[in-house]
């Protein structure tokens, strides 16, 4: 299983040479990939039963953050967990993308995700109420864009004639893995992702539920959850007869659970046949970057003890 961080995006601050320490970091302690969560704006909280983010949050942005990262390391995968695809221009989106990768040598993993946060679509001009069926048409399109010259695509959303990205990304094409937790998601990245990217038992974060521990992120009810949606995405990989064994699984295990927490997910989801396990650093009141890799070489050595990393 190859275990992965999640860069902490609202923590992390503004100065660049602590991003690359961290980041650098990671890679020589043994991580295999960063997952970087994606928001473009921030909204100030409509009243008490605002669930989310707000514009205190910060978030670097994805793309021109991935681009740093790939200049600083050498062997980490760059992870998008994730990308907030319907409101963006997909042919902007597949350039970037395409970017990445040529500048990281083929290190980008492209997760995708229709998002919750109804003002950023608004904020970046998109049509949240049709971000499920968009997506889908996206998926097509950057396949098309990072593998082909010259694309001809006649869609719903999307109509170009001989047209084409240049640079064409190292992977042809990029791996795209998609996030959600519905069943509509679950469908939708057994018929067309290369992986799942499981979230947590909450989508928002659980500072901002007072009725809700961190310890209820890694609960016995929880790991139930991720089994149960592990064995409907497999039923639905079967109905696309696709293999489920070419399927990549992610999930994320919060740093603030503690170690019996850490190894219990580890080893319940190598047991699913989990590919894949990111550590949350975040919202664990570690004050500083420090704070932060110290929190990773802990973690690091506790679940590699019992999960061999691979």
């Amino acid at each position: 299983m190859k275990i992965g961080v999640v860069f902490p995006q609202t923590e992390i601050g503004e100065d660049p040479s602590a991003i690359a320490h961290f980041v650098k970091t990671a890679e020589e302690l043994g991580y295999n990939h960063l997952l970087v969560y994606d928001h473009v704006l921030g909204a100030v909280p409509t009243g008490p039963g605002w669930l989310g983010y707000t514009h205190e949050d910060m978030f670097h942005e994805v793309f021109v953050l991935l681009g740093y990262v790939a200049a600083v390391t050498r062997r980490l995968e760059l992870v998008t967990s994730i990308l907030v695809l319907p409101q963006r221009q997909t042919v902007l989106a597949a350039k970037q993308a395409a970017e990445v990768d040529v500048l990281s040598n083929g290190r980008l993993r492209l997760g995708i995700g229709v998002g919750w946060n109804e003002v950023e679509y608004e904020g970046l001009g998109k049509d949240f109420k049709t971000r499920g069926t968009r997506i889908e048409e996206q998926v097509h399109l950057l396949r098309a864009l990072w593998t082909e010259r010259v694309v001809t695509f006649d869609g719903r959303w999307h109509k170009m004639k001989q047209v084409g990205i240049n640079p064409l990304p190292a992977q042809r094409p990029i791996p795209l893995w998609m996030g959600g937790e519905s069943d509509a998601a679950l469908r939708r990245a057994a018929r067309l992702a290369d992986g799942w990217i499981a979230g947590g038992t909450l989508r928002t974060p659980f500072s901002r539920h007072p009725g809700v521990t961190v310890s209820q992120l890694q609960s016995p009810a929880a790991s139930s959850t991720y089994r149960e949606r592990v064995g409907r995405l497999r039923e639905y990989l079967r109905r696309a007869d696709r293999s489920p064994t070419t399927f990549g699984l992610e999930r994320r295990v919060a740093y603030a659970s503690g170690p019996e927490a850490w190894v219990r997910a580890a080893v319940e989801w190598s047991d699913l046949g989990g590919t894949h396990l990111g550590v949350n650093t975040m919202q664990a009141d570690l004050e500083s970057v420090a704070g932060h890799l110290k929190a990773l070489r802990h973690f690091y050595t506790t679940v590699t003890s019992v999960i061999p990393a691979s």
